[in-house]
C-alpha cells in the first residue's frame, strides 16, 4: 500500500468518525468543532457519504484525468522522437522550428512534453537513447 492511498484512507476514516460522532449526540455543531471542521464541510461530507457511499468519502483529485486535452497528437510525438535520433543535440526550440519548417506545427513546450514523457530532457540522455538505438539496429 502506497503512501498516497494511505493518507487517502485515514482522511476517509476520519471524515468518517465525523459522522458518527455527529450522529450520537444529535450536535453537528460539537461534532465539528471537536474533529476541527466547519458545518458547511460536514453536510458536504454527509451528501457525498449519503449518494456514494463509503467511496464518498475519499477526496476526489482534481485535474484532468488520462492524457491532458492539448497534448500532441502521436503522430507528431513519433516525429520529434525520429528528429532527435537524427539531430540529438539541438535543444527543444531548435527542434520545433525545425519540424515548423516541416509544416509540422509544435511548439517548443510541446517538445520538452514530449522529451519528458519520454525521459528525454537533457542532451546527454538523448545522445544514450541514439548510442542504444545503433547498438540495436544492424546495419
Amino acid at each position: 500500500m502506497t503512501t498516497n492511498t494511505n493518507v487517502q484512507t485515514k482522511a476517509a476514516r476520519r471524515k468518517l468518525n465525523l459522522l458518527e460522532l455527529a450522529g450520537e449526540p444529535k450536535n453537528v455543531s460539537k461534532a465539528c468543532k471537536i474533529m476541527g471542521y466547519s458545518r458547511q464541510h460536514f453536510y458536504e461530507i454527509r451528501i457525498d457519504f449519503q449518494t456514494y457511499g463509503a467511496q464518498g468519502l475519499l477526496d476526489k483529485l482534481p485535474g484532468a484525468t488520462g492524457p491532458h486535452p492539448n497534448r500532441v497528437s502521436d503522430e507528431i510525438e513519433k516525429t520529434i522522437m525520429d528528429y532527435c535520433l537524427i539531430h540529438p543535440t539541438h535543444g527543444c526550440l531548435k527542434v520545433a522550428q525545425q519540424l515548423n519548417l516541416q509544416d509540422i506545427h509544435v511548439s517548443s513546450g510541446g517538445v520538452r512534453g514530449v522529451w519528458q514523457r519520454n525521459k528525454l530532457t537533457s542532451k546527454y540522455q538523448r545522445l544514450m537513447r541514439l548510442e542504444q538505438y545503433h547498438r540495436e539496429t544492424n546495419i
